[in-house]
């Protein structure tokens, strides 16, 4: 069930390149678990923005994006106050209860943060995940002293090599062991890697384009071993085993 609200922009900067956060104030009681997105309207746009949550509370929501086109380009000009209409309690989130002691999470990109959010949710339930992140170069990492603040294992790497380990996630996946089970988001090429690596099972997090958001346009629709489902009401988190590559 999702629900249709006005939200104020208490805080909007940037923290990588081209990627900003952006804190919401407003209902949060729709959100119910760590995976899922919002959906904002941006004025004089016809199609409203996807955009997962990276982390929220009983009043706030933190959102992370990256600025590809001329929606996001608005979105980062907002100023503090602002009003927004959005859908929040959208899509179905990742099941913390499948992992055990130890979960991996991997996040690439603009994958990173509902990473976040999972990681705060997995350790309040006793967990230790271990936490792989993945860019392009220096410049696009984020998020990594939020992760370490929260006391786990994390591990970066970067396709020219300008921090952390050179290469990508998967470069850093084939050194681990002792995980359980794994959770992961973030660009398609990526998530098939992860998916043809990692033998124990897992949840993925898909992007795809959205029309509706809500599953009445059909736009955003996948073929799974369960048959066509649509990404944005059926997803964005599959079961590894639902998945056909």
């Amino acid at each position: 069930m999702y629900k249709k609200n006005k939200y104020t922009v208490r805080s909007n900067k940037q923290i990588a390149n081209l990627v900003y956060e952006m804190v919401l104030e407003g209902d949060t009681s729709y959100i119910t678990k760590p995976g899922q997105f919002i959906n904002i309207e941006i004025d004089k746009f016809y199609l409203r923005r996807p955009i997962s949550i990276c982390t929220y509370d009983e009043s706030t929501i933190t959102i992370i994006y990256k600025v590809v086109g001329e929606g996001t380009e608005v979105l980062s000009n907002l100023k503090e106050g602002t009003i927004l209409d959005i859908l929040t309690g959208l899509g179905n989130g990742f099941d913390t209860r499948r992992s055990k002691e130890r979960p991996l999470l991997i996040g690439g990109g603009v994958g990173t943060p509902p990473m976040y959010g999972l990681c705060k949710a997995l350790i309040k339930e006793g967990k230790k995940p271990v936490v792989v992140l993945g860019f392009n170069s220096k410049s696009d990492v984020f998020y990594e002293k939020e992760f370490k603040d929260l006391g786990v294992e994390v591990y970066i790497s970067t396709v020219d090599g300008s921090y952390g380990t050179k290469g990508f996630v998967t470069d850093i996946i084939r050194t681990l062991n002792g995980y359980d089970f794994y959770y992961t988001c973030g660009p398609m090429n990526m998530l098939k890697a992860v998916y043809e690596l990692i033998e124990t099972s897992g949840e993925l997090s898909l992007e795809e384009r959205m029309g509706c958001g809500i599953g009445a346009c059909m736009g955003c629709t996948i073929n799974t071993k369960n048959g066509p489902r649509r990404v944005c009401y059926n997803g964005p988190v599959f079961k590894k085993e639902e998945l056909v590559w």
